[in-house]
């Protein structure tokens, strides 16, 4: 599991890379299904997830992780809907990570959606 930060820099969830996103509760909020971010609760489509970074459905940053490069995208199509994933076992709470610097402001900017607005979609 990877700690996912705003653009503030603050704690915002924890994603498996391959598979599920959870908040900073660890309550899965999230699938990762053909390269894009569906709600839990909903099966909304909630936008592509490259990598350790998580856009919204303009393409503009929510969440990232500071392994991997913070950049936004151009709109993306809309994906065909993916079938809804089987809740996962609740994970351990992994240790508190430090907090990262912040990093320059992506191509066309962070989402105007918070993290939790985002994956309540």
């Amino acid at each position: 599991m990877e700690p996912l930060f705003d653009g503030r820099c603050e704690l915002v969830g924890w994603i498996d890379p391959r598979r599920y996103i959870f908040d900073d509760a660890i309550n899965w909020v999230a699938y990762i299904s053909g390269g894009n971010a569906w709600s839990a609760i909903t099966g909304n489509w909630l936008g592509p997830v490259h990598h350790l970074v998580c856009l919204d459905t303009n393409g503009n940053v929510v969440a990232w992780n500071p392994a991997d490069r913070v950049a936004g995208t151009a709109r993306p199509a809309r994906p065909v809907r993916a079938a809804r994933a089987a809740r996962p076992a609740r994970p351990a709470r992994p240790a508190r990570p430090a907090r990262p610097a912040r990093p320059a402001a992506p191509a066309g900017g962070w989402s105007a959606l918070s993290f939790h607005a985002w994956v309540s979609q």
